[in-house]
């Protein structure tokens, strides 16, 4: 079993009430959704009843409940990195393998670089991404994500499309297949500021249409970092 399938509780949102019902409702179905695309091996059914509230499931003495949801998940494998200047923001990139000239996904995330390595060394590092069930795009077609981190709500996530200078800097890492590394400023035009990466493969798993995970594969522990990017549409 792979190191990302042992973790600690994620929490999606602090500060919950006993009476705000509307966070602790939506924190229980992004709960459920992230233990979803965590266990994709097995086909699981959550029961519930229709208000959701966390206190009507039961894993011992089910009870009859009006509904109920049955998951499945596939997935794939893809090439994933983590980039960012050191005094700038942090992008996170998805392309199908090392030396494809057409990323399938470029996020700016909402942390600068320093922040996200100080988040990393702890070896552990959870990112959800979730969206508005208003949209009707398919899922990482989606332009603005709110963002947690490690369990902290820290902005926004926007999608963008990749500029001349992110193209030469995954140019230049095409022959990295796992790793992680500097690319000097210098040599992609920037006199200022060098650009920190790591980079990976990573596990893909469609939960649904409103879920998908990036989880990154580390099997020989080369890369030390337990890491888990989760893509989450709200109802």
């Amino acid at each position: 079993m792979r190191s990302y399938r042992s973790m600690g509780p994620t929490h999606i949102a602090t500060n919950v009430t006993t009476v705000d019902c509307h966070k602790q409702v939506r924190t229980w179905r992004l709960l459920r959704t992230i233990m979803e695309l965590l266990i994709p091996t097995c086909n699981c059914t959550f029961v519930h009843t229709t208000d959701d509230h966390p206190s009507s499931t039961t894993t011992n003495h089910p009870k009859p409940t009006t509904s109920s949801t049955s998951f499945s998940s596939s997935s794939s494998f893809l090439t994933g990195t983590i980039f960012g200047y050191k005094k700038g923001k942090v992008k996170f990139c998805i392309q199908s393998n090392s030396t494809s000239p057409n990323p399938i996904l470029l996020l700016e995330l909402a942390v600068p670089t320093t922040i996200l390595a100080r988040e990393m060394r702890s070896g552990l590092l959870r990112i959800a991404l979730e969206c508005s069930s208003e949209q009707t795009n398919s899922l990482l077609e989606m332009p603005v994500w709110k963002m947690y981190c490690n369990g902290k709500r820290v902005g926004f996530a926007v999608k963008r499309k990749p500029s001349k200078t992110d193209m030469e800097v995954l140019r230049r890492m095409k022959s990295v297949v796992v790793g992680a590394g500097i690319v000097s400023g210098k040599e992609i035009g920037c006199q200022e500021d060098d650009i920190l990466y790591l980079r990976g493969n990573f596990e893909r798993i469609r939960g649904s249409s409103d879920a998908q995970s990036f989880h990154l594969i580390d099997p020989d522990g080369n890369i030390n970092q337990d890491l888990s990017i989760f893509f989450l549409r709200s109802r």
